[in-house]
């Protein structure tokens, strides 16, 4: 299944009620499965971002959905990217001309 890394910061909403954080983090989680993602790893982070996810999802258009559902509760925006494990880093490199 494709690995995405949603790379998130926390709005003004998402600041100004940080103690209900880890509550809509497990929210999310729900939200993902709902949607048929999964959320892998969470880190809390320093530097540019707030927060970073590992994401389980068998397409695009299911990562976007559960993405765009976490995002219109207000409190985070995001970046994601698509990443490749090594092995599949291993194999498109292999099959480059």
């Amino acid at each position: 299944m494709p690995t995405y890394i949603a790379m998130l910061n926390w709005t003004a909403q998402g600041r100004q009620n940080i103690k209900q954080s880890p509550s809509r983090l497990d929210a999310a989680r729900k939200g993902f499965e709902s949607a048929g993602a999964k959320m892998k790893d969470f880190y809390m982070v320093t530097g540019k971002y707030d927060l970073i996810c590992v994401i389980e999802a068998p397409d695009d258009i299911t990562l976007a959905k559960a993405l765009l559902a976490t995002g219109a509760a207000g409190s985070v925006t995001s970046e994601t990217c698509r990443a490749f494990s090594e092995d599949e880093y291993r194999k498109i490199i292999s099959a480059l001309p």
